[in-house]
């Protein structure tokens, strides 16, 4: 970024510049949306400039920005380290505060971690922090939940989700489900028979609800407004549900399982119609109708075509658009949610994460190209791509003003799209 840009920065930070926060999994209103401006229609041979990047060890946990710091989690590479897919141990994991300016290290807080150890899905973190006033909550891949205090990573509270008293379900993949903040509480999910989705008090960490009956999958929450009323929906192993953020009563839930227990992608809504889509179930959109008694559930679509798998999408207005199918080659895609329509499938971009900023998607694929595209209901029009990173870039990017935020399984690092 430029002497100026950089400026500019410091005077919103100054100044209350909370556009320019990323305290959450999808951004500040967790739907992969930037409140970005002025970013560049294309970029020079070469791609964007490099602010800095350095090295990093293993996850795919998100970056969050929040005065001037980056925060995320990894696992911090290891000589000697047994790397057979099946095999288990405990090592080290770490969140960790970077300057944002130069990706130098403010702060670490290191743990261990009993992970199972899948070689070709990587060997770090999977969940995504979440930063509320001066607490920063992370799970790490074996389900502990963390209280830190993101000015220096000390230690408040910490609560296990895979043990007794919740004893939620372990996956192979690890814990991936990344915490929400409603009304002082922090929400996880954990699977536990009677434990599946819990509310913590922030400050303390005691229990204010405990919602029982789903399995826990690889899914994030949100809290939308549908059927007139502030939902918490959960995309859990073998449904699709809807609860009370307040109190965890459970509203509504839906059966939509698949062989691998892989419903990852996180739902869009549009009026009462609420979208979601996983591998070989397919997608579906479901009308929320309220009655005297609660509310109904009523299908209105449903279809294979549409098969989001662990890749963020991005909604505009009825369309969302996203990578479909579970390996590369991959489609680029859009569905009309109210409908199911999908006008086009485009090939020749690899299984991909997207972003959206000023009006455009930013694509970064698992083999690491950076795209930028214009998508429209009747068509993907690429703009510009470079060689950002390395294989299994699986992390979605963090946009902040014009600077993009990205990692791969070895390094994370720093452009300029101004």
């Amino acid at each position: 970024m430029s002497p100026a840009g950089w400026l500019i920065v410091v005077c919103l930070l100054a100044f209350g510049g909370d556009n320019l926060a990323w305290r959450q999994w999808g951004g500040p209103s967790r739907d992969f949306r930037a409140p970005a401006t002025s970013l560049a229609a294309t970029w020079p041979e070469g791609g964007p400039p490099r602010l800095w990047s350095r090295a990093l060890g293993a996850g795919h946990s998100a970056i969050l920005y929040d005065g001037g710091r980056l925060f995320t989690m990894y696992r911090p590479n290891r000589e000697g380290a047994n790397l057979s897919p099946a095999s288990s141990d405990t090592g080290i994991e770490a969140v960790v505060c970077l300057d944002a300016t130069s990706g130098e290290t403010v702060w670490e807080y290191r743990y261990e971690a009993q992970v199972v150890r899948l070689l070709q899905f990587g060997d770090g973190p999977r969940s995504t922090p979440l930063i509320v006033g001066d607490l920063l909550f992370a799970v790490s891949r074996s389900g502990r939940l963390l209280a830190l205090d993101k000015s220096d990573g000390s230690l408040a509270w910490q609560r296990e989700l895979w043990e007794a008293p919740f004893e939620g379900n372990p996956q192979a993949h690890g814990y991936s489900s990344s915490p929400i903040a409603h009304g002082g509480n922090v929400i996880v999910l954990a699977g536990g028979r009677e434990a599946s989705v819990i509310a913590f008090d922030q400050a303390t960490g005691e229990i204010r609800w405990q919602l029982p009956g789903f399995a826990n999958s690889l899914s994030s929450p949100r809290i939308l407004e549908l059927a007139g009323r502030q939902q918490l929906v959960a995309f859990m192993r073998e449904a699709m549900i809807g609860a009370d953020p307040a109190t965890g009563e459970l509203l509504w839930s839906w059966p939509h399982a698949n062989q691998w227990g892989h419903n990852i992608t996180m739902p869009s809504v549009v009026d009462d119609i609420i979208f979601f889509s996983s591998p070989q179930a397919g997608a579906r959109g479901l009308r929320i109708i309220p009655t005297e008694d609660g509310l109904e559930v009523e299908q209105v679509w449903s279809s294979r075509r549409i098969q989001f798998y662990h890749a963020a999408t991005v909604q505009r207005g009825d369309w969302v658009y996203g990578s479909t199918g579970t390996a590369s080659p991959a489609f680029m895609t859009a569905v009309n949610l109210r409908t199911g329509e999908v006008p086009w499938r485009q090939r020749g971009i690899a299984k991909a994460n997207c972003l959206e900023g000023d009006g455009r998607l930013l694509i970064l694929d698992e083999n690491g190209i950076l795209y930028l595209g214009q998508p429209t209901p009747e068509a993907l029009v690429i703009l510009s791509q470079t060689q950002l990173l390395g294989r299994y870039s699986w992390t979605v990017p963090t946009l902040v003003g014009t600077t993009l935020y990205a990692r791969d399984e070895q390094q994370i690092l720093a452009i300029d799209l101004g």
